[in-house]
């Protein structure tokens, strides 16, 4: 199957996607603040922090996961591209990309819905940010089939404009 078909882009409200496991852009003490995080920490509930909290910190770059609490995704991967109050690097993004889609699939699970790591507080250019994670996904796709969806949800139109930009730009 061609991984493009496997890809779905969308604007809208990642904490409320119906998937195996949403994506937290976290920083690496995983302490669910503000942005995607914080949202993720109001709908999900408390129980999402406390297992962080048993978990972190780790290295940025690095992924782990956890419950979804009260989340319609049974799963939250906090993909940890930035250390606390600071900024999102591009090999930073890349390996944290990676390591959510590889802890996705050492777990079984079919479908991941991830944002635009690193555009908020951490500061990445949302064109980089789109290149670098459709990359990963790609490289990822095409060498696991038991992935079977993968979804963007982006918070508002310019983000996801720029990322169909980059997706359709990688259809040649």
């Amino acid at each position: 199957m061609e991984w493009r078909s496997r890809v779905t882009l969308k604007q809208g409200d990642i904490t409320e996607a119906q998937t195996d496991a949403i994506v937290n852009a976290a920083n690496n003490d995983l302490l669910l603040g503000g942005g995607v995080a914080g949202a993720i920490r109001a709908k999900g509930g408390p129980q999402i922090q406390q297992e962080c909290d048993r978990i972190g910190p780790i290295k940025v770059g690095e992924a782990a996961i956890t419950g979804g609490g009260r989340l319609k995704a049974r799963f939250v991967i906090h993909a940890a591209s930035m250390r606390l109050g600071g900024r999102t690097e591009e090999n930073d993004l890349r390996n944290s990309t990676k390591n959510a889609l590889r802890l996705a699939s050492e777990r079984g699970l079919r479908s991941i819905t991830f944002p635009a790591i690193g555009t908020g507080i951490a500061g990445f250019p949302l064109a980089r940010c789109a290149e670098v994670m459709l990359a990963e996904i790609q490289d990822h796709l095409r060498a696991h089939p038991e992935l079977e969806q993968v979804q963007i949800i982006l918070f508002d139109r310019q983000a996801l404009g720029e990322f169909k930009r980059v997706f359709k730009a990688m259809a040649g």
